[in-house]
């Protein structure tokens, strides 16, 4: 039996007692090693973490369009309660994210956004303490520079696959994307790894207990 019933409990068990790290490693020994996004993707404020369902977002450059942003809005607007804006595509040249568009995210109820691009209105949004994470704050406008053509549509961040519904959590340490197929067995094994790192702590803070013992008795390290 799974230790939550919802998605509603289970973001709130990853926020309370995961991090990346250990899920990240969870999910090389299933053998899905291509999981987290790029590096250069970070949080606005140290402390912000996310995690929550994917709305999938498909960017594109362009210079000329008949309908500023073109379907950005519609996706904004279309974000359920637990889920992630993940934008990718087009150059670093625009800020993909901003104030307003974490205001109707926090209104909708989503988890946050995730941006293989730019952010603005950065304190702002740090006020608002809606988990945004972005390449940077870069302030040139969108508009004329770049528009949603496709959401809800499997992406490319990288080397990681995206569907709509996989599950995006992230820290400080990074972004990790968890496919739906995998996501129970992930964090269930992601639980019981963090419940022995913390006895492996004890052991080695209290008792003394060198790393070698405690990777034979723990099996982690």
């Amino acid at each position: 039996m799974l230790p939550w019933r919802n998605d509603v409990e289970l973001f709130a068990l990853m926020r309370r007692k995961l991090f990346t790290a250990v899920v990240g490693d969870i999910l090389d020994e299933m053998g899905l090693l291509h999981q987290f996004l790029p590096r250069s993707i970070r949080p606005l404020r140290d402390d912000m973490v996310v995690a929550g369902r994917a709305l999938t977002v498909l960017e594109e450059d362009t210079s000329t369009t008949s309908k500023p942003f073109g379907l950005m809005l519609e996706a904004l607007d279309d974000l359920k309660p637990n889920e992630v804006y993940l934008a990718t595509g087009g150059a670093p040249i625009y800020a993909m994210w901003g104030e307003l568009m974490s205001t109707r995210a926090i209104h909708l109820g989503a988890a946050g956004a995730v941006l293989n691009g730019c952010s603005r209105d950065t304190r702002e949004i740090r006020e608002l303490n809606f988990p945004t994470f972005s390449v940077g704050p870069y302030a040139q406008d969108q508009r004329g520079r770049g528009h949603v053509v496709d959401f809800r549509t499997p992406v490319l961040l990288g080397e990681v696959s995206v569907s709509p519904g996989d599950i995006v959590f992230g820290d400080i340490d990074g972004v990790l994307v968890i496919p739906r197929i995998a996501e129970d067995e992930a964090l269930v094994r992601a639980l019981d790894k963090v419940a022995k790192e913390s006895q492996v702590r004890t052991a080695i803070a209290r008792d003394g207990m060198s790393a070698v013992a405690a990777l034979a008795k723990f099996g982690v390290m």
